[in-house]
């Protein structure tokens, strides 16, 4: 065997605190089989020895020789490896991780041995291996590399004068027997982010989404972990691919009782054909390991994310949001007053959402012609962005450049443009169509009028909206476009953000619908859900913090009465749920009194005051409060990275069984330092929650006793260190 071993490298703090520790991560280790051509993974974990020199000294033959599995009665002579793309032909009963073929059906399983023209390239942190099968003429070069997460993928190359059909190229992280348990995610327009825990037993759990963008109902994110596991207890393993397009993921026990986790993009039939010398990259997949359950998993792919190159490095702008104030309905002296209440209480970036631009009066027209209305602003966008900046604000836009309307100027003109299959009636969603941006002509046509609009006016924040999903959605030639629709997505944006540096991008999908870590690689923002109801937002928080941290997390404070739910709550408990994010307000400023006014105005200040703590610092969860299966209360928190600070909210979602809540314990801070405890008001009427300084070790061993929460309400509390 060749083995070789990656180590993470933990930040100072890190590496000063005890490993396994709740609250201060762990040290990782992945040790990698490189002798079967394709890197498989004999560890992925704890790590095997101490840091230091005489740690480092480990002697990987006897992990392998500990790991080695023997030929059992009634199957093969030979124990096919859990490679990182599993071969079907070496004999492992398995999904394979490569399918396609050539001509006639040809070189359907190859089987890849190391590339002797082109050793391994190895360090302590990245492994990049070139296989080879010289039978079926493929390449399959595997880039391996553990910072704060575990970066895989996987680049075939066709070596042959032949043309391969790929049909799809998934990469596959083990995890070990003990890994019991699922948590998933499923969702739908308005509720995204829903959690789901089950049994993982026997047999193929698997998840597919073919809707062309990273989808409300299936994220690509899954989590395994040993029975039970909790935000802060059980060791768990979390996979995320990191890609805004089609996938599939699975969890599979393989009959021998090995577990794997297989994730890759969807492809429809004849969406990749390599002709020679052509090459196909897999999106990358991002592992996560913890021996203290959820909140250090999740808080490895919040480091990762805050790497980006995109990620903010400014504190973010509260923003006002025009859609749910005055949704298609551009009145200048209403948008003017609107604006003008907006800096009043504290708002720092004003967006204008849909209307603004084409025949866009309603959702029926206008979506492809990206030029300003002059039915509705005669004298352009000028005098309203030179409003907005002269109150101190920045001015933000939205945009749907991936779609169009029949009833447009660019769809009377370019029909052939759209992404639809010739010979049917295509369906549309929206009354719009998904323009096919592989063509060079339409992203051309595209990039030159945003380019234009971003060149004419003091534009710094561009909402990017797609609604539509994929359907039948054929490029020039009849093939399937996802494939080549997602990649020119990126690039659009890419070339957009090259021409505009100084502007910052929301991704925003029917708000949920396209969150990953591929897109945040060119976006500061996600817009988490089109829902700003409190209660389902709580729920939708918790589980996009999962993935993302709460800086690029939009949440907004919307009006008394939801659109989307009709339910009414207070201006507490929305203010309280929104803080946690990248706060934003969507409600009509003009209707609110002056109570209102002020109220609105002391959430923004409390989240401005708390800003570099919420944006800045690791984000914790606790188990929640449960009837049943039910969660009745969340508590979501950010502590500081020193543990000098913390912000935590008690949220009380329904009734539960107990008159109070019960006590709110906190792990994961200092031990020994001693806190104060203070109840940030937030509007709510009852007497001031009185706390005696705490240390860090009775914080967690017994808690705080909160007073009464009705339903829907909750409490926000700041703790800092008293020395």
């Amino acid at each position: 065997m060749t083995l070789h071993r990656l180590r993470s490298t933990p930040a100072p703090r890190q590496a000063a605190g005890n490993p396994g520790v709740p609250g201060v991560p762990s040290p990782v280790d992945v040790v990698l089989d490189l002798s079967t051509g394709v890197p498989a993974v004999l560890h992925w974990g704890a790590p095997l020895s101490a840091p230091g020199p005489e740690g480092d000294a480990l002697d990987l033959d006897t992990v392998a020789a500990a790991l080695r599995r023997p030929a059992t009665s009634g199957g093969l002579d030979v124990v096919a490896p859990i490679t990182l793309v599993p071969e079907h032909g070496s004999g492992l009963d398995a999904r394979p991780g490569i399918e396609g073929h050539r001509r006639r059906g040809t070189h359907w399983a190859p089987r890849f041995r190391p590339d002797p023209s082109r050793p391994a390239e190895l360090s302590a942190t990245r492994v990049v291996v070139h296989a080879v099968d010289p039978v079926a003429e493929l390449e399959l070069t595997t880039e391996v590399e553990l910072g704060d997460v575990l970066a895989v993928s996987c680049t075939l190359r066709n070596a042959s004068s032949d043309r391969y059909l790929l049909d799809g190229l998934r990469v596959c992280l083990p995890v070990p027997s003990h890994a019991t348990e699922l948590l998933t995610l499923y969702g739908r327009w308005t509720r995204e982010f829903h959690l789901d825990r089950h049994a993982w037993t026997t047999g193929v759990w698997s998840m597919e989404n073919r809707l062309g963008r990273t989808s409300h109902e299936r994220p690509p994110l899954l989590f395994a972990g040993t029975p039970g596991f909790g935000e802060w207890s059980g060791e768990v393993w979390g996979v995320h691919l990191a890609w805004s397009g089609n996938h599939v993921i699975a969890a599979e026990v393989v009959p021998d009782g090995r577990r794997c986790l297989h994730l890759g993009e969807l492809l429809h039939p004849g969406e990749v054909s390599l002709e020679p010398g052509e090459s196909y990259r897999t999106p990358t997949v991002l592992g996560t390991w913890s021996p203290a359950g959820l909140t250090e998993a999740t808080r490895r792919f919040h480091r990762h994310a805050r790497s980006l190159p995109a990620h903010p490095t400014t504190p973010r702008p509260v923003l006002l949001n025009t859609w749910e104030a005055s949704y298609f309905d551009h009145d200048h002296d209403k948008l003017f007053a609107l604006a003008t209440q907006a800096a009043a209480i504290g708002i720092e970036r004003f967006v204008l959402d849909d209307g603004w631009f084409g025949a866009r009066r309603h959702d029926r027209a206008g979506l492809g012609d990206w030029t300003v209305s002059p039915e509705v602003y005669p004298d352009g966008l000028g005098p309203l962005v030179d409003h907005v900046t002269s109150l101190g604000m920045e001015f933000g836009i939205w945009v749907e450049p991936e779609m169009v309307n029949p009833d447009s100027d660019l769809y009377r003109a370019h029909p052939d443009w759209a992404l639809v299959t010739d010979g049917y009636d295509p369906v549309l969603g929206r009354h719009q169509l998904v323009l096919d941006l592989a063509r060079p002509e339409a992203s051309a046509h595209v990039l030159g009028q945003l380019d234009a609009l971003l060149s004419s006016y003091d534009i710094r924040y561009v909402k990017w909206d797609m609604n539509r999903a994929h359907v039948q959605a054929s490029g020039a030639g009849g093939a399937a476009g996802t494939h080549a629709q997602t990649l020119a997505f990126r690039v659009l944006l890419d070339e957009l953000r090259r021409r505009h540096p100084t502007v910052e991008f929301e991704s925003c999908s029917s708000g949920g619908g396209r969150i990953d870590l591929d897109v945040l690689r060119r976006a500061e923002r996600v817009w988490t859900s089109d829902c700003n109801d409190p209660l389902e937002r709580q729920l939708i928080q918790r589980g996009a913090s999962l993935l993302v941290p709460p800086e690029v997390m939009g949440a907004h404070v919307g009006p008394t009465r939801s659109h989307t739910t009709g339910r009414v709550q207070s201006l507490a408990f929305r203010g309280l749920t929104a803080l946690f994010g990248h706060l934003g307000v969507e409600w009509n400023l003009l209707e609110l009194d002056d109570d209102e006014r002020a109220a609105l105005a002391h959430v923004i200040e409390v989240h401005r005051r708390f800003r570099p703590l919420l944006h800045g610092g690791d984000v914790v969860r606790f188990d929640p409060v449960v009837s049943g299966t039910e969660p009745v209360a969340l508590a979501p928190g950010v502590y500081a990275a020193d543990r000098s600070e913390a912000l935590v909210s008690y949220a009380q979602l329904r009734t539960g069984i107990g008159l109070l809540p019960p006590a709110l314990r906190l792990p994961g801070l200092e031990p020994d330092r001693v806190y104060l405890v203070d109840e940030v008001p937030l509007g709510l009427r009852r007497p001031p929650l009185e706390v005696p300084p705490l240390t860090g070790r009775q914080l967690a061993a017994h808690g705080v006793q909160l007073p009464v929460v009705a339903p829907e309400s909750g409490v926000l509390l700041h703790l800092r260190s008293a020395s």
